[in-house]
């Protein structure tokens, strides 16, 4: 049996959860969220508890056990709590500007960036060096917060670029001059 997916997911009473065959939807005042899963696992509401349990014990199944189990769980924070991504920008001239439904970077290029933000996530800047990423869905931020880094990624020398508030750029030395 899976440690992760034989633990149950304690549902707040905030959040209002739909079975429907292989799909699971949940709902809450910040959003709502869906997610269909394999035939092989099976979900189960029982007294403000998600259950996952599988059918069968093939290779497959097993490994879709634990997933499911971390996904709804994933889903419930998210619905509760929300997950957040802050991004750091660093270099001379480089710059984030929130303006609505967009922002607007300045990283060095010989024009400005513009990045749409999708629907379920919000751009909110603390200065013009600071970006955070917040959604209730953990993959969409996750991957919203990888697109914006990925357009300066940091730099191993000066450290300039787009960096993940909690990441640590290895350095490294520079020419030494004869």
């Amino acid at each position: 049996m899976s440690r992760i997916g034989k633990m149950p997911i304690e549902v707040p009473s905030n959040v209002n959860i739909t079975l429907d065959g292989n799909n699971v939807s949940m709902k809450s005042d910040k959003g709502e969220l869906s997610y269909a899963h394999d035939a092989g696992v099976k979900v189960e509401l029982e007294n403000n508890q998600l259950i996952v349990s599988r059918e069968n014990d093939e290779k497959e199944t097993r490994a879709l056990h634990g997933l499911t189990r971390s996904l709804l769980s994933n889903m419930v924070v998210g619905l509760t709590a929300g997950y957040k991504k802050t991004l750091q920008i660093n270099g001379v001239g480089y710059k984030v500007d929130v303006k609505p439904n967009k922002a607007v970077f300045n990283l060095g290029y010989s024009h400005p960036i513009y990045l749409y933000q999708p629907a379920g996530i919000k751009f909110t800047a603390e200065g013009p060096t600071t970006l955070h990423v917040e959604g209730v869905d953990k993959e969409l931020v996750g991957e919203v917060a990888a697109k914006i880094r990925s357009l300066r990624p940091p730099e191993p020398y000066k450290g300039k670029g787009i960096k993940y508030s909690d990441e640590h750029i290895v350095r490294k030395a520079g020419k030494t001059g004869k």
